[in-house]
Order: structure tokens, then sequence, then C-alpha cells
């Protein structure tokens, strides 16, 4: 992870795990368990972590001179469940 792309790609990773977590395990939970404790937490962490891999799209972005298209991408990619795997695999290859 010395390089903005790997640390974007570790982060991709994180976001879209906590993600997949929140939708999938801390969301259930909550509405129908009636056991709320874990979303805060956990989104908590997804919301830092979805700052963080915006921040690291534009550096990126700027960085690499990335098309207008590929920053697009990666962003959206960003609010769609296993998105940045997919953004990973596509578009953060060196």
């Amino acid at each position: 992870m010395t390089t903005s792309l790997g640390w974007l790609r570790l982060v991709a990773f994180l976001e879209g795990t906590s993600f997949l977590v929140l939708l999938l395990i801390a969301m259930p939970l909550k509405y129908l368990a009636h056991q709320p404790a874990a979303v805060r937490p956990v989104g908590m962490a997804h919301g830092v972590l979805f700052v963080l891999y915006v921040l690291l799209v534009l550096q990126n972005a700027l960085a690499l001179s990335w098309p207008a298209r590929k920053v697009g991408l990666a962003l959206l990619a960003s609010v769609i469940p296993f998105g940045p795997f997919w953004a990973d695999k596509r578009l953060f290859q060196a």
C-alpha cells in the first residue's frame, strides 16, 4: 500500500465490505430482530470509509489524469452494493 492507488484499492475493499455488512447484517438485525445496536458502529465506520474512498478517488483522478467517465464510474460504484469490488477489478488496476 505504498501508492495512492494501492490505498484506494484497500479502502475500496473495506468500504464495499462495510456497506454489505450494513445492508445484509446490521439493517436486518435492526428491522427484523429489533436489535439496532449494530447499526450505529457499522454505519459510522461505513461513513468514514465512504468519505475516504471519495477523497482517494479524487486524489487518484487528479494525480493519474483519469478521464471524467472513469471518475464518474468510480464514484457511482461507491453507492452500489458490490460496486467497489467491480471498480477494483475494472478501474483500479495499475
